[in-house]
């Protein structure tokens, strides 16, 4: 399986992180699936994710890595200048995820969605249903 992004699909601010990542990885690293998906909800149980995490989620491998670290991670798969931004991966996990604990609280004051993205059609491949 590639590296596997799983997002909140009722989320604003996850939309467009979405959209932000697929503007930026050309070479199609990354697939998607919501969280509220049933396919989602399967990975939740194959790869023993906890419930309670309310944090982007990618999975590499037979290993899954959130928040903070999730997000260097995906970070490394853009394009450009993106990359650089694995070098914060030194940071200890506890310092980085204050900063992504303080936006991830507020996400929501972006709204919340009804329903989950629908994705391009160019895109379609990279979304799991």
């Amino acid at each position: 399986m590639s590296n596997l992004i799983l997002f909140d699909g009722e989320c604003n601010f996850c939309d467009n992180t979405v959209q932000f990542i697929l503007k930026r990885d050309r070479h199609k690293h990354l697939k998607f699936a919501s969280i509220q998906s049933k396919i989602g909800q399967e990975l939740f149980m194959k790869y023993g994710i906890p419930k309670t995490i309310e944090s982007v989620i990618l999975i590499e491998g037979n290993r899954f890595f959130t928040k903070s670290t999730a997000v260097l991670r995906i970070s490394k798969n853009l394009d450009g200048l993106w990359k650089m931004f694995y070098f914060f991966i030194i940071v200890p996990a506890p310092i980085r995820d204050i900063a992504y604990n303080f936006v991830a609280m507020r996400r929501h004051l972006l709204g919340k969605k009804d329903a989950c993205i629908i994705p391009k059609k160019e895109d379609l491949d990279r979304f799991l249903s």
